[in-house]
């Protein structure tokens, strides 16, 4: 409205987006972003990038000093954002984030379960394998407590991988154990082949949003061994290439009409067979609910 004929509404709108800055309301056209593990690798490129596009960007994330760092950062460069402690691998933390952000009252526009873990060892203090635990569980039960503050054509990306192809099933035993093959490659298979599993069940229960699972490609980042970043490092992508896949799903209004499927490259691609399994999707979404002690609406 112009300041002549609309001078309360354009007072209101210049002070809501002040406000925005710190808070993460909106204005107008503004969206939220809620991106997990945003403060390095493919998550801070995805945040810059949506910044950029207009959208607040919710930095969720362990490190405080790290993120809040990052929400500096994007509101030096005239964007806005807000830091959320989580540590996914604790499911307390988890429930404890979830009810912060509801008590904010924001809208999330855009989901992004981005963070996650390679070559971990141990398990969580929750008793489950590490990459199982934080790639696949955190996100779950994050999602379940952020349900309210979503809304009808949210969209949910989750970031997998190509690696779910190396895995033929769930061992549903295994994931409540220590890692035990080489560079725990197959428990982090594992945790990718749930996160597409996870994306297509919850298309077919949530038909109110829009859920994708992205293989962002094989990325220079800190998920993968030292020693690989540098023989391979040439023929890695960098975490920007990454983002664009996640990107592409996170705002392209082509893909208004798609959910639960699997994208690389920019496109759709075919996932593995165990990775299409209705069955197995539903026993993963029933056991996933009860170790969280959770029920989905």
């Amino acid at each position: 409205p112009s300041r002549q004929h609309e001078p309360h509404a354009y007072y209101f709108c210049a002070a809501a987006l002040v406000l925005a800055a710190g808070r993460g309301l909106r204005c107008g056209a503004m969206k939220t972003s809620f991106i997990t593990g945003a403060t390095s690798g493919i998550g801070r490129a995805v945040a810059w990038d949506l910044s950029r596009k207009g959208h607040h960007i919710v930095v969720a994330g362990r490190s405080r000093d790290r993120g809040t760092s990052l929400v500096s950062e994007i509101e030096g460069s005239g964007g806005t954002g807000s830091f959320l402690h989580v540590d996914l691998g604790s499911f307390e933390s988890v429930r404890r984030a979830g009810e912060e952000f509801r008590d904010r009252g924001v809208t999330i526009d855009v989901m992004v379960n981005n963070a996650g873990v390679g070559m971990a060892k141990g398990v969580t203090g929750d008793g489950f394998e590490k990459h199982f635990a934080i790639n696949h569980l955190g996100h779950f039960l994050l999602n379940h407590g952020l349900q309210p503050s979503f809304r009808e054509g949210t969209r949910m990306i989750t970031v997998a991988s190509a690696v779910h192809k190396r895995v033929d099933g769930i061992d549903f035993e295994q994931v409540t154990r220590k890692g035990r093959s080489f560079f725990r490659l197959d428990e982090y298979g594992v945790s990718k082949l749930a996160n597409v599993l996870y994306t297509a069940e919850l298309a077919r229960r949530h038909s109110e949003w829009n859920t994708y699972a992205v293989h962002p490609g094989f990325v220079n980042t800190k998920i993968l061994p030292g020693w690989l970043r540098l023989l391979r490092s040439a023929r890695l992508l960098t975490p920007e290439q990454g983002a664009a896949t996640i990107v592409y799903c996170a705002t392209d209004p082509d893909l208004d009409e798609e959910s639960g499927h699997y994208y690389a490259r920019g496109a759709r691609a075919e996932p593995s067979s165990a990775a299409q399994d209705p069955e197995l999707a539903t026993e993963l979404w029933a056991r996933s609910e009860q170790w969280c002690g959770i029920e989905w609406r």
